[in-house]
């Protein structure tokens, strides 16, 4: 079975559709994705890059219905817009850390996306978080305790130097033989990349 490295950050927009439909497209191309959370959000100030620029108005609105349409294409919604930028974007990602070490990050990864994007509560706050939480039958206060202790904060940091060392400046990303392969309108090109 091949393998595919996903970057990614919670708090990316896009990756909304990719991790909504990542599973499904695993089944279809007996694929495996690596989740590697990630900063994209570090990166991107490197970059001085501003994603939704405020003055911006029409590019930001066409973002936001350009990920409803998409959403609708693959057979799922959003509603949008949604909280953004993330008040607790670090916290959302070292929860998925902690989680794919533990078995349920990628649970929790969508999860998060859903509650984000389908009933507009921000990540890695409430009531999403307790929601959450209480869904995987985790304790709330033990996971963000874990979730920021010195052992989670070195793999993010570690992910996001890969990123780095791989020329990564966006989320989601898909990294094969290093290519890289940037939007989750890319995930397919880099699964027939992969078969090369």
């Amino acid at each position: 079975m091949k393998n595919i490295d996903f970057y990614f950050s919670i708090g990316s927009t896009y990756t909304y559709l990719s991790v909504t439909r990542i599973i499904d497209v695993e089944r279809q191309h007996q694929i495996k994705f690596n989740w590697k959370p990630f900063s994209v959000r570090a990166i991107m100030k490197e970059m001085n890059n501003i994603p939704f620029p405020k003055d911006k108005i029409n590019k930001v609105n066409y973002m936001w219905r350009d990920i409803e349409r998409r959403a609708q294409g693959y057979g799922f919604f959003a509603k949008t817009p949604v909280p953004y930028p993330l008040t607790e974007f670090d916290l959302a990602n070292q929860i998925a850390i902690l989680g794919l070490k533990k078995g349920w990050g990628i649970d929790y990864v969508r999860l998060t996306y859903q509650k984000w994007f389908q009933e507009t509560k921000e990540p890695a706050t409430e009531p999403s978080i307790s929601e959450i939480c209480k869904q995987l039958k985790l304790d709330k206060n033990e996971i963000i305790s874990e979730a920021k202790t010195k052992g989670i904060n070195d793999i993010y940091q570690s992910n996001t130097d890969l990123a780095r060392k791989n020329k990564i400046f966006g989320s989601p990303s898909f990294i094969v033989n290093n290519e890289i392969f940037w939007g989750d309108d890319r995930m397919e090109d880099a699964i027939e990349w992969s078969k090369k």
